[in-house]
């Protein structure tokens, strides 16, 4: 079987996504995000391309403009928004980076590997896919992907992102000597709207689940496991129309009365929104009243015609090292070890009066407080004869 990172990306996304766009070979047109992300690619690509002149900022821009695609833009206003942001990226990257700062190895570079699942030694998968960039350092090798994402993932997603692994596990295939070099080889991600690197490295055992991964997603298609993973990705997805989780969305006819049916969706929408919003208030105000029955030393406030009454409720714990002091030179520790109150209640009855005083002072420590108010109608007051 074949698989790239993307698909496997893909599939780890949304297994259904997956089946329609690498089993079903349904096409979607690219979005345009991706478009965009595309062209800012080979933007970068050309600016590093190895010359006898190196590219310039005003070359790299023009390269960027000869590629624009004003067609997939829903209108004037989002393309040159669009086109402005896309122009300022190149230029925060070329201010930063001059191209004859950097040995570059390979742009584009295409890669393979094997992987043999382990219950299945004869068969062989391969994973295919391309790597951005791969530098020469000082020290050893720097491998780059470019991201033009809105937003920049902590650096622990990049220790743990496995499409650099993956890329560098490849790069391995390619020269093995540099397993001895592990340490000083650079994975890195390029965030380009925010002009910052960030990079990583990864050690053997890093490398080695990166066969496990694979293997197991590559179990669960050859199964067909192709449930649908709803999330906020679903936004971009081009299979919508196809999709179970979607399917009302786009349903002409139904089996009962279109308007009436609407009419209950939109009704339940909106009551569930108004109790939420109606919690939140009621939170507050609770919060509120809370803060003035304490400074008033009351427990109880009055309208018109009602009252609002708090009750608090204070539950306790025992502390775990204080009780098994206690019990355990009466024999009586096993029997509640896990500090089971039901199993610490009953066993309390049958302990010397010093003792159980001992645990309720030295052991119970207060847990949680609840404020709970209870609104009364107010009594009207009797009428005089």
């Amino acid at each position: 079987m074949q698989l790239s990172y993307s698909g496997l990306d893909t599939y780890h996304q949304c297994p259904l996504k997956y089946k329609y766009q690498a089993i079903d070979k349904i096409k979607t047109p690219k979005s345009k995000e991706a478009i965009f992300g595309t062209l800012i690619h080979s933007t970068l690509n050309f600016y590093h391309e190895p010359a006898v002149l190196s590219p310039t900022l005003e070359q790299a821009l023009d390269h960027f403009s000869r590629g624009w695609n004003s067609e997939i833009w829903e209108n004037e206003a989002e393309e040159r928004a669009a086109f402005a942001q896309g122009v300022e990226m190149i230029q925060k990257y070329c201010r930063h980076n001059d191209p004859t700062d950097f040995t570059v190895v390979a742009l584009e570079s295409p890669f393979q590997l094997e992987i043999t699942d382990p219950n299945k030694p004869d068969v062989i998968h391969t994973v295919r896919g391309f790597i951005d960039r791969i530098d020469k350092t000082e020290e050893g090798y720097e491998i780059i992907d470019y991201k033009t994402a809105k937003k920049m993932p902590p650096q622990e997603s990049i220790d743990n992102n496995l499409q650099l692994s993956v890329y560098l596990k490849a790069f391995l295939e390619r020269y093995p000597a540099e397993r001895a070099n592990l340490a000083n080889i650079k994975v890195s991600l390029y965030f380009v709207k925010h002009g910052v690197k960030l990079s990583s490295t990864r050690t053997e055992e890093d490398l080695a689940k990166v066969d496990d991964l694979f293997v197991e997603a590559i179990r669960q298609i050859e199964a067909k496991e192709f449930e649908p993973h709803p999330s906020v990705l679903c936004d971009w997805c081009g299979y919508q129309k196809l999709c179970p989780m979607w399917r009302h969305k786009f349903k002409e006819e139904r089996t009962i009365d279109n308007d009436e049916i609407q009419k209950a969706i939109n009704d339940y929408i909106t009551t569930k929104r108004d109790l939420t919003l109606g919690r939140l208030k009621i939170a507050k105000l609770q919060e509120l009243i809370n803060v003035y029955m304490d400074q008033e030393a009351v427990e109880r406030v009055f309208s018109d015609t009602d009252l609002i009454e708090r009750a608090v409720r204070q539950t306790f714990k025992y502390d775990n090292e204080r009780l098994q002091s206690l019990l355990a030179p009466l024999d009586q520790w096993e029997a509640i070890r896990k500090v089971d109150l039901i199993a610490l209640k009953k066993t309390l009855t049958s302990l010397p009066r010093d003792i159980r005083d001992r645990i309720e002072t030295e052991a119970k420590i207060a847990d949680k407080k609840t404020t709970s108010f209870r609104v009364k109608k107010v009594k009207s007051e009797p009428e005089e004869e």
